[in-house]
């Protein structure tokens, strides 16, 4: 199992940018596909990116292509998810999630079984 914590989140304008980090601990954090979820007041946790194993294969929900970018640092346990152009309509709380299941899926919260504790992302207008 991996342990997961979040940071990074915060109070940004609308066309700003923020970049959250999930650091992991525990054994072969390599092994572990890792996604970014979110869940804004009131709606379901819903995808927004995961990243293979290597970082070769990456996969984004259609709202955040183009502006959000995920990448990993295997070296250092952390996958990190680049937000660009922010809307007031991508405030949630973001968590990241970790899984050893292999390919397929990856937009689907019950391929995960090892979530963090999340951390707020508010965009104002």
């Amino acid at each position: 199992q991996v342990q997961l914590v979040e940071s990074g989140g915060g109070l940004v304008q609308a066309g700003g940018s923020l970049r959250l980090s999930c650091a992991a601990s525990g054994r072969s954090f390599s092994h572990y596909t890792m996604g970014w979820f979110r869940q804004a007041p009131g709606k379901e946790r819903e995808f927004v990116a995961a990243s293979s194993w290597t970082g070769g294969r990456t996969y984004y929900a259609d709202s955040v292509k183009g502006r959000f970018s995920i990448s990993r640092d295997n070296a250092k346990n952390t996958v990190y998810l680049q937000m660009n152009s922010l809307k007031p309509e991508d405030t949630a709380i973001y968590y990241c999630a970790a899984t050893l299941l292999g390919p397929g899926y990856e937009g689907e919260p019950k391929k995960y079984d090892q979530w963090g504790q999340g951390t707020q992302v508010t965009v104002s207008s």
